[in-house]
């Protein structure tokens, strides 16, 4: 019987992480990070989802000869804008789980 009272409080442990988890995705996927390259000639923002929300060019590196160039600044500000959000995400996780080392989306996450 004690082992039965043991598994029950370490289910209901697992679901207030879930719940807990669950909480801290909402609130990590409303906040915004912010990201640039070529030295602030390209920012992209995205949100904790990792939703692209926007992204500013400085007119000076608009080169109608050189596309290929903006094009990957673009992608080089919107990849480091991602990896924050990313990182964020899953210190935050590390933290709530204690470093218990448990597979990605065990608990639902």
């Amino acid at each position: 019987m004690k082992n039965i009272g043991n598994i029950a409080k370490i289910m209901k442990q697992a679901g207030q992480m879930q719940a807990r988890m669950q909480e801290l995705q909402e609130e990590l996927g409303e906040k915004k990070y912010e990201a640039s390259s070529g030295g602030g000639a390209v920012t992209a923002e995205v949100n904790g989802r990792q939703e692209l929300l926007s992204i500013k060019i400085s007119p000076d590196v608009v080169d109608p000869e050189d596309i290929t160039m903006l094009e990957d600044l673009v992608v080089a500000a919107v990849n480091a804008a991602r990896q924050k959000a990313a990182q964020e995400m899953q210190a935050e996780m590390e933290k709530l789980t204690g470093g218990l080392g448990l597979p990605p989306g065990l608990l639902g996450g």
